[in-house]
């Protein structure tokens, strides 16, 4: 498995799938918006996104889990890794731009190296990793811009939102970590997500009345490419670049999603970021490089910290 920076195209190419499939979903998010609640957009995407991965897994034959403790650890994942998230996620982009929210969605792998250090023994928070977590909050910080924090408002609560998001995939790695060892990824990303669709559903049943509905095929498009494409699809082509090319060059996905998804804003939504957040994701991306450790000599690349989004 390889473990350097020096990969097959191949390998590459399916990064850069990755990018687009989570750096389009933040504008398909911000389009489903227009029509349905946030709790509608989370479960749709979940629930899609279910019934996709169960497919596989069973076309593929993989063995399903029956035992009562492990469904309490997929309902434990689907909490931290989809239900808090996803729902964070979809009600702060209501009021922020979609780059925006992916640039300090991006804040992920920063979070998760700090909570790790807290609950894993083996996960100590070195100098080094010390150092990128410090980068990363100065470029988070920046992003956000010290004025949010004076004049507090709706937008500045919704940016709040997306940092939250972030914690809360941080948690579910460690999560990960202490439960879910020695099953199929594919299968764990099914159970999860049975978990927490079952959830939003209720949530969004009792808030939105989501069936009421009558939906622009613009919603309804966006709403089939965040289960399909941006979860379902994207765990799969997630899970084989781990396979191919080793856990840390994962985390160099986290650097190609917030420029697709700020392009993606400017050209769709004509949306425009102000200077503080492109010098906010530079900071961030040091910060990550940081983490990473191999551009700066480190033996030991970055470990993911949480499943993907």
């Amino acid at each position: 498995m390889t473990t350097q920076l020096t990969m097959p195209l191949r390998v590459w190419a399916e990064m850069a799938l990755l990018a687009l499939f989570w750096g389009f979903s933040f504008l398909a998010i911000r389009v489903a918006l227009d029509e349905v609640g946030p709790w509608t957009v989370v479960a749709a995407r979940l629930a899609g996104a279910m019934v996709v991965l169960w497919l596989w897994v069973l076309i593929r034959g993989y063995a399903v889990p029956r035992t009562a403790k492990i469904w309490v650890a997929f309902m434990g994942m689907g909490f931290l890794n989809n239900v808090i998230p996803f729902g964070l996620i979809a009600w702060g982009q209501q009021s922020i731009e979609t780059g925006l929210a992916s640039i300090l969605n991006a804040s992920t792998a920063v979070w998760g190296v700090l909570i790790a250090a807290l609950f894993l023994p083996e996960e100590r928070l070195t100098w080094r990793r010390g150092i990128g977590v410090l980068i990363g909050f100065l470029g988070v910080s920046t992003a956000i811009g010290l004025e949010a924090l004076r004049n507090f408002d709706l937008r500045s609560v919704s940016q709040l939102a997306i940092l939250g998001a972030a914690v809360s995939y941080g948690f579910s790695g460690v999560w990960a970590r202490r439960n879910l060892r020695g099953l199929r990824p594919e299968v764990a990303a099914a159970g999860m997500l049975t978990c927490s669709s079952l959830v939003t559903i209720c949530l969004a049943g009792y808030y939105e009345n989501p069936l009421g509905s009558d939906l622009h095929a613009s919603t309804l498009i966006a709403l089939a490419y965040l289960a399909v494409f941006a979860t379902a699809a994207a765990y799969l082509v997630y899970y084989r670049v781990m396979a191919q090319a080793g856990s840390g060059n994962v985390m160099l996905v986290t650097l190609l999603v917030a420029p697709v998804a700020i392009v993606a804003g400017a050209v769709v939504l004509g949306e425009a970021l102000p200077p503080r957040a492109y010098a906010g994701f530079a900071m961030l991306a040091l910060g990550l490089v940081v983490l990473d450790g191999r551009l700066i000599g480190a033996k030991k690349p970055l470990a993911p910290t949480a499943m993907p989004r």
